[in-house]
């Protein structure tokens, strides 16, 4: 291959990955949304809405499908290194958390659902925070695939024991609730499953935070460490 067809080659893969790149963007930023829409459907005991954000799940899903096939081609045909080979094996890795992203989306406007038919309870503090957090951590982990900024992904790995306290105090609560009044049990519950799905949002924007710091850094690192330990390293 001359060096004219050489640098086009590059130029048309460099070209292809960010049309990936974009893709998956678009992607996260529609699970997101999605999550905010449920939780708003909690908020406001609004069944059409959950219902609206039910539906939508699909184009999630699709953007998957087309991120998986488009990543999987450029593998095969390209082969690439370091770096680019890194970046299309992490957003093959994030597609399929941000797919879960949206599933959780799903199950909390499902609960969504249930709770504007049930028997109406407090708003809590300890839910509100939570939601906010994951929320939150979602959104800068986003943040940090799109600046590539590893100190960013790790800010987000810090708060996630914030998400699990705020689990668990959720739970505390709605068990005290159910424990006063029967007619909390069935929205209790619900609550509960919302808070449970949150934490998992949560677990979720902290495995594309590490992505971020695997693409970056060529470093897989465990899940909750303040010390930034490796658990291994690759080849830059």
């Amino acid at each position: 291959m001359s060096p004219a067809d050489s640098d086009k080659t590059f130029r048309h893969f460099d070209q292809e990955l960010s049309e990936v790149r974009e893709l998956l963007l678009t992607m996260a930023s529609r699970a997101e949304e999605q999550v905010r829409a449920a939780l708003a459907a909690v908020k406001h005991r609004d069944a059409q809405a959950a219902i609206h954000t039910i539906e939508a799940d699909h184009k999630i899903d699709a953007l998957e499908i087309e991120i998986e096939e488009r990543a999987i081609s450029l593998l095969a045909r390209q082969q690439p290194m370091a770096i680019d080979l890194r970046m299309l094996v992490a957003i093959l890795k994030i597609s399929n958390d941000v797919e879960r992203v949206g599933d959780h989306a799903v199950n909390i406007a499902q609960c969504a659902k249930r709770l504007a038919e049930a028997f109406p309870i407090a708003s809590l503090d300890e839910f509100d925070t939570m939601a906010e957090d994951s929320t939150g951590m979602l959104r800068d982990a986003i943040s940090a695939f799109v600046d590539q900024d590893p100190d960013k992904a790790r800010a987000v790995l810090l708060r996630d024991d914030k998400v699990d306290r705020s689990n668990d105090a959720v739970f505390r609560v709605m068990l005290a609730q159910m424990a006063e009044n029967t007619n909390a049990i069935v929205p209790g519950v619900q609550m509960m499953l919302v808070a449970r799905n949150l934490e998992r949002v949560a677990d979720l924007a902290t495995n594309l935070a590490e992505d971020v710091i695997y693409i970056v850094e060529a470093r897989t690192i465990k899940h909750h460490v303040a010390d930034h330990e490796l658990e291994g390293e690759h080849d830059q």
